[in-house]
């Protein structure tokens, strides 16, 4: 494990730039406890203050330190992507399993149910339902909301690998040698599809923090948890740019920014270096 990041970290910028900022972004999530301001207490600080010693990114106008006001931000942000992440996982996971390995009927059926929800209009649903429960929509619903609804296309991308990877000698062979279907699995499929199952959860974090953002920009989560949606919200009800307070928009837009870009990196690097064919092209290269 240690040794592939090592190579990863070596030979592809890309996985190197994507994890300093998934380290850096980590380590302000974990210094949010160590904060010496409450982020839903108010008026704790000097109003509209611009960067300095003091206070590196500025106060807001509601008298909170935007520095440890975003690593709070960070932390739940991430928070709600990982649990997420982690239910939309095991649904499509387990439904591309089944559907690509067994075939027939099975097949058809989820397969309905999944493009029922390919199709699905996501964000309307997801406004409407957030309108209705608005009050509950805490991080940890908030994330088991997303996980849900975030599975289907990338249950169908695993059950196409599934498909192929039945219809090649490697499977037949395991079959006719009296392997069992969880053996053929996990000895056999699992090596091409880790690939695509680290891509997709990458992809999976980015669709789950632009989601929250957008639904926090409506004021339809709860407002008084600070994430990176909340607090874009609160400066622009606050009318941030317009008064001069760059300071406070700009650090949530930012970090945003960053999480995307350096997600999306990890997710094209891990999936090359994992992808059995790039693997034994990038040992060519290493020998020559």
């Amino acid at each position: 494990m240690f040794s592939a990041i090592k190579d990863l970290l070596k030979y592809d910028k890309r996985f190197t730039f994507g994890f300093s900022v998934m380290t850096l972004m980590i380590f302000l999530a974990i210094l949010s406890f160590f904060s010496p301001y409450d982020p839903k207490v108010w008026n704790v600080v000097p109003r509209d203050m611009p960067p300095s010693l003091k206070h590196l990114l500025g106060t807001t106008s509601m008298g909170q330190d935007v520095f440890w006001l975003a690593t709070y931000a960070i932390r739940n942000s991430l928070l709600l992507s990982v649990i997420a992440v982690i239910i939309s996982r095991v649904i499509a996971i387990l439904l591309g399993l089944i559907t690509g390995y067994k075939g027939g009927f099975l097949d058809r059926f989820l397969m309905t149910i999944n493009d029922s929800f390919v199709i699905l209009p996501l964000l309307p649903i997801l406004i409407l339902i957030a309108s209705v429960i608005k009050g509950a929509l805490n991080i940890n619903n908030l994330g088991i909301l997303l996980g849900i609804f975030g599975w289907a296309w990338d249950a169908r991308v695993l059950r196409s690998q599934i498909l192929s990877l039945r219809e090649r000698e490697f499977t037949y062979t395991a079959k006719l040698s009296g392997m069992k279907t969880l053996s053929i699995i996990i000895k056999e499929y699992l090596p091409f599809i880790i690939p695509l199952i680290m891509a997709t959860a990458m992809n999976n974090m980015l669709w789950v923090i632009g989601m929250e953002v957008t639904l926090a920009i409506l004021g339809l989560s709860s407002l008084e948890i600070p994430t990176l949606g909340t607090m874009i919200h609160w400066s622009v009800n606050s009318q941030s740019l317009l008064l001069g307070i760059w300071w406070w928009i700009l650090t949530p837009v930012f970090i945003c920014i960053l999480l995307f870009i350096s997600l999306y990196m990890l997710s094209v690097s891990i999936s090359e270096f994992l992808d059995p064919r790039t693997r034994l092209q990038r040992i060519e290269v290493m020998k020559g």
